[in-house]
């Protein structure tokens, strides 16, 4: 998959997480489940799901790609300055 084609897989993934941080299935419900809310759990979930994601997604590259760095240069180093550095 070129990377043009996977950054894009980043954008339905994110929508449906935005789409699903409300749990829209649990309006109404008065569940308990060991002492709290089904949609606190709900929460811990998404929350869970959100932070393996997002981690992937900066894996992949698509965060530096997206920002308008370079991932990687063509002798394998990284494409910017280092973090807290002046670019000297």
């Amino acid at each position: 998959m070129t990377r043009l084609r996977s950054d894009l897989v980043w954008i339905p993934t994110f929508a449906i997480l935005v789409a699903f941080a409300v749990p829209w299935p649990l309006w109404g419900v008065d569940r308990v489940v060991a002492g709290l809310p089904v949609w606190i759990w709900w929460h811990v979930a998404w929350l869970g799901l959100c932070a393996v994601l997002f981690a992937l997604f900066v894996r992949s590259g698509a965060w530096e790609r997206g920002m308008g760095q370079r991932s990687e240069s063509s002798d394998g180093r990284n494409g910017g300055p280092a973090l807290g550095g002046d670019g000297r």
